[in-house]
């Protein structure tokens, strides 16, 4: 699989070259993350501040609501004017729309937030699954835009052959059924075993041929990802 940039950047560090064997989620290059970095400060900066302003409202918010209680009160006793009692409640009411207004800015703020950790995320090149690093396409100080490949990683196992046969074998391969796999260009004529997975439920009208699937099983230390194989079916009684 082909490990491709998400956003464009300069690649500031490379810590796997092919050959090297990672896991899923492996730290594999970074690029250049400072304007990000700097940017994300700022706006967990502008977040907490919010939050703070948002906090010191609702305290006001509960003051005034309190005394807008007491003018109600004082009101139903006939110890206040209705400017007085009104004047109350029209500061209360309006300082719980501050409130939702504060409480959108730090909504906003947020997504902001969670808008610059996503980006600083993508500077960080990460191996999508456990396997090797078969080929590196960057190096440092290169820029790389949106889609560029990075580096190449393959899964070193299961290891599967994929092999085409004539129609006249579909009667003859199914599910489950053991093959023998040899590799002509290895120093070892060992031979393997492997099991059908998939058959293709239709034939070629192009070559006039099924296509199948095979997983090898036991040892295949001497076998590579991308080996040319043969596949030798059972006889057919």
């Amino acid at each position: 699989m082909d490990v491709s940039a998400q956003r464009e950047g300069v690649v500031a560090q490379i810590m796997a070259d092919a050959g090297t064997r990672v896991h899923n989620g492996d730290l594999l290059a970074k690029l250049d993350d400072r304007q990000i970095v700097a940017d994300l400060e700022a706006a967990r900066a502008k977040t907490a501040s919010t939050e703070a302003d948002l906090n010191n409202w609702k305290a006001e918010a509960k003051v005034l609501e309190a005394d807008f209680q007491r003018a109600k009160k004082m009101w139903d006793a006939k110890l206040i004017p209705e400017e007085q009692f009104e004047h109350a409640r029209y500061k209360a009411e309006g300082d719980q729309w501050d409130v939702k207004r504060v409480e959108q800015l730090l909504l906003n703020a947020q997504d902001t937030q969670r808008s610059l950790e996503l980006e600083l995320e993508k500077t960080q090149i990460r191996a999508p699954f456990e396997g090797i690093v078969a080929r590196r396409y960057i190096r440092v100080g290169q820029s790389v835009v949106r889609g560029d490949r990075l580096m190449w990683v393959t899964a070193t196992g299961p290891l599967r052959v994929r092999f085409t046969l004539p129609s006249k074998f579909v009667s003859q391969i199914k599910v489950g059924q053991p093959v023998a796999i040899t590799v002509p260009d290895s120093n070892s004529s060992q031979e393997h075993t492997a099991r059908i997975v998939q058959v293709s439920p239709v034939v070629d009208p192009a070559s006039g041929t099924i296509e199948a699937l095979a997983e090898l099983t036991g040892s295949v230390a001497d076998l590579r990802p991308g080996m040319q194989a043969d596949v030798h079916l059972p006889a057919h009684p």
